[in-house]
Protein backbone atom coordinates (compact mmCIF):
# COMPACT_ATOMS: atom_id res chain seq x y z
CA UNK A 1 0.00 0.00 0.00
CA UNK A 2 1.41 3.26 -1.06
CA UNK A 3 0.85 6.19 1.32
CA UNK A 4 0.85 9.44 -0.38
CA UNK A 5 1.59 12.53 1.61
CA UNK A 6 -1.18 15.00 2.01
CA UNK A 7 -0.67 17.91 -0.18
CA UNK A 8 -1.47 21.32 1.03
CA UNK A 9 -2.54 24.04 -1.16
CA UNK A 10 -0.95 27.40 -0.79
CA UNK A 11 -3.07 30.07 0.84
CA UNK A 12 -3.86 32.49 -1.88
CA UNK A 13 -5.59 35.37 -0.20
CA UNK A 14 -6.75 36.83 3.07
CA UNK A 15 -10.04 34.98 3.02
CA UNK A 16 -8.31 31.62 2.73
CA UNK A 17 -5.99 32.60 5.56
CA UNK A 18 -8.94 33.64 7.70
CA UNK A 19 -10.65 30.27 7.06
CA UNK A 20 -7.51 28.34 8.01
CA UNK A 21 -7.00 30.36 11.15
CA UNK A 22 -10.67 29.99 12.07
CA UNK A 23 -10.32 26.22 11.72
CA UNK A 24 -7.22 26.18 13.91
CA UNK A 25 -8.90 28.43 16.43
CA UNK A 26 -12.00 26.23 16.51
CA UNK A 27 -9.91 23.08 17.03
CA UNK A 28 -8.02 24.78 19.87
CA UNK A 29 -11.27 25.92 21.46
CA UNK A 30 -12.68 22.40 21.27
CA UNK A 31 -9.63 20.99 23.08
CA UNK A 32 -9.56 23.57 25.85
CA UNK A 33 -11.99 23.96 28.68
CA UNK A 34 -11.92 26.81 31.11
CA UNK A 35 -13.44 27.03 34.54
CA UNK A 36 -15.04 30.44 34.48
CA UNK A 37 -16.58 30.24 37.93
CA UNK A 38 -15.63 33.33 39.83
CA UNK A 39 -15.50 33.02 43.56
CA UNK A 40 -15.53 35.97 45.88
CA UNK A 41 -12.68 36.07 48.38
CA UNK A 42 -13.63 35.43 51.97
CA UNK A 43 -14.21 38.68 53.78
CA UNK A 44 -11.35 39.75 56.00
CA UNK A 45 -12.42 40.09 59.56
CA UNK A 46 -10.70 42.96 61.24
CA UNK A 47 -10.17 42.57 64.93
CA UNK A 48 -12.48 44.74 66.89
CA UNK A 49 -10.77 46.84 69.52
CA UNK A 50 -11.84 46.30 73.05
CA UNK A 51 -14.12 48.96 74.35
CA UNK A 52 -11.43 51.24 75.63
CA UNK A 53 -12.20 54.18 77.78
CA UNK A 54 -9.85 56.35 75.77
CA UNK A 55 -8.84 58.52 78.67
CA UNK A 56 -8.46 56.01 81.46
CA UNK A 57 -7.62 52.70 79.74
CA UNK A 58 -5.10 54.14 77.32
CA UNK A 59 -3.44 56.09 80.11
CA UNK A 60 -3.10 52.84 82.10
CA UNK A 61 -1.56 51.09 79.09
CA UNK A 62 0.84 54.01 78.64
CA UNK A 63 1.90 53.78 82.31
CA UNK A 64 2.47 50.03 81.95
CA UNK A 65 4.56 50.51 78.80
CA UNK A 66 6.65 53.23 80.42
CA UNK A 67 7.18 51.04 83.49
CA UNK A 68 8.35 48.20 81.22
CA UNK A 69 10.49 50.44 79.01
CA UNK A 70 12.29 52.43 81.66
CA UNK A 71 14.62 49.66 82.95
CA UNK A 72 15.32 48.56 79.38
CA UNK A 73 16.61 51.91 78.14
CA UNK A 74 19.95 51.57 79.95
CA UNK A 75 20.40 48.09 78.48
CA UNK A 76 19.64 49.10 74.90
CA UNK A 77 22.54 48.83 72.48
CA UNK A 78 21.78 52.04 70.63
CA UNK A 79 23.64 55.23 69.86
CA UNK A 80 23.82 57.96 72.51
CA UNK A 81 21.58 60.10 70.28
CA UNK A 82 18.87 57.44 70.20
CA UNK A 83 19.22 56.80 73.93
CA UNK A 84 18.88 60.53 74.64
CA UNK A 85 15.82 60.77 72.38
CA UNK A 86 14.26 57.84 74.23
CA UNK A 87 14.89 59.44 77.61
CA UNK A 88 13.54 62.75 76.37
CA UNK A 89 10.37 61.04 75.18
CA UNK A 90 9.98 59.33 78.55
CA UNK A 91 10.54 62.62 80.39
CA UNK A 92 7.94 64.39 78.28
CA UNK A 93 5.47 61.52 78.68
CA UNK A 94 5.82 61.18 82.43
CA UNK A 95 7.27 64.41 83.83
CA UNK A 96 9.55 62.12 85.82
CA UNK A 97 12.44 64.22 87.12
CA UNK A 98 14.48 61.11 87.95
CA UNK A 99 15.02 60.61 84.20
CA UNK A 100 16.85 63.93 83.85
CA UNK A 101 20.20 62.54 85.08
CA UNK A 102 20.28 59.50 82.71
CA UNK A 103 19.21 61.79 79.85
CA UNK A 104 22.05 64.15 80.75
CA UNK A 105 24.56 61.28 80.72
CA UNK A 106 23.29 60.15 77.31
CA UNK A 107 23.49 63.73 76.01
CA UNK A 108 27.11 64.10 77.17
CA UNK A 109 28.02 60.95 75.21
CA UNK A 110 26.77 62.32 71.90
CA UNK A 111 29.81 62.69 69.62
CA UNK A 112 28.47 65.36 67.26
CA UNK A 113 28.96 68.69 69.03
CA UNK A 114 25.97 70.46 67.50
CA UNK A 115 23.67 67.52 68.29
CA UNK A 116 25.14 67.32 71.84
CA UNK A 117 24.54 71.06 72.31
CA UNK A 118 20.92 70.68 71.18
CA UNK A 119 20.42 67.73 73.56
CA UNK A 120 21.86 69.72 76.48
CA UNK A 121 19.54 72.63 75.62
CA UNK A 122 16.61 70.20 75.56
CA UNK A 123 17.56 69.07 79.07
CA UNK A 124 17.61 72.68 80.26
CA UNK A 125 14.14 73.21 78.73
CA UNK A 126 12.81 70.10 80.47
CA UNK A 127 14.30 71.16 83.81
CA UNK A 128 12.75 74.61 83.43
CA UNK A 129 9.41 73.08 82.51
CA UNK A 130 9.44 70.62 85.40
CA UNK A 131 10.66 73.26 87.86
CA UNK A 132 7.82 75.69 87.11
CA UNK A 133 4.56 73.79 87.62
CA UNK A 134 2.56 77.04 87.50
CA UNK A 135 3.50 77.64 83.86
CA UNK A 136 2.54 74.09 82.79
CA UNK A 137 -1.17 74.93 82.77
CA UNK A 138 -0.68 77.80 80.30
Amino acid sequence: MDIQPETTQPISDDQDLAKVLAGISQQADDNLSFNTTITEPAPIEEPQPANLNVGEDLENIKKDVITELRPLVDKLDISPEEKFDTYLLLIRSTDDVTLIEPAHIAARNIADESRRAQALLDIIKEIDFLSNPNQQAL
